[in-house]
């Protein structure tokens, strides 16, 4: 009885291999990290040297920071403008364009519009560009050109529909039961919409949110025709 009570070899733990598997896989997540940002490192030491020491080879890694780029840039280009400019058309597409998507992904999630979903995602792959004469012409007669409005509403062309894409998987992944519950509670569609689906949606509308703000920054073909001096974003001064 006391020998077959006993633990054989093969069922302990193998807790050795078990560390050096964990320390591999740890110095392999390191290595990645370290790779993905090197880029972002290399812009941040060369902001502070001088344009002699950005293409000297082989680059130093040890040098005296000068902080001469950044007065260039905030004192004599007034970029801090150009920076509010975009943080302010940046947040307007993205607050704009959840207001209006939000709902737009759950009713194609909701009552199956694929047709709806179909056409928006071929207003997403037209190329901008097509887009850019007439909205030019449109904000031209209605004196909207050089303002945040038409900048705010040109940039949704790209946030938009990306909102919605991105938010119909997850409006389908909420299980039907639980709206429906609240019906039944006596919950109307709005109060549903907004009381259930929207916090079980969160991490869905963080990423959406984020990504339609950096394509909102980004955007150059929209920002060099509608705007100017006072509109200027960022990628245009640049």
């Amino acid at each position: 009885m006391a020998a077959q009570n006993k633990p054989t070899g093969s069922s302990r733990p193998r807790r050795p291999s078990r560390l050096l598997g964990n320390l591999l896989y740890a110095l392999l997540l390191l290595l990645v990290v370290l790779f993905l940002l090197a880029p972002f490192f290399w812009m941040v030491q060369n902001a502070f040297k001088t344009p002699l020491q950005i293409i000297k080879l082989p680059p130093e890694l040890i040098f005296q920071p000068t902080l001469r780029n950044f007065q260039n840039v905030f004192g004599t280009q007034n970029f801090l403008r150009y920076i509010t400019n975009s943080l302010i058309i940046g947040a307007g597409c993205t607050l704009v364009g959840l207001l209006l998507g939000l709902p737009a992904a759950y009713s194609i999630a909701r009552y199956r519009q694929n047709r709806l979903a179909i056409a928006i995602l071929m207003a997403r792959m037209v190329p901008g560009i097509t887009f850019l004469v007439p909205l030019f012409i449109i904000f031209r007669a209605l004196g909207l050109v050089d303002t945040y409005t038409s900048l705010i509403l040109a940039h949704m062309l790209v946030g938009l529909p990306f909102i919605i894409w991105v938010m119909v998987p997850f409006f389908e992944s909420i299980p039907r039961e639980l709206t429906e519950a609240a019906v039944v509670d006596g919950a109307s569609a709005l109060r549903t919409f907004a009381a259930v689906v929207l916090p079980l949606s969160g991490p869905g509308i963080v990423t959406a949110a984020i990504l339609s703000f950096v394509f909102s920054w980004n955007n150059f073909m929209f920002s060099i025709v509608l705007a100017s001096n006072r509109t200027r974003t960022v990628p245009v001064a640049i």
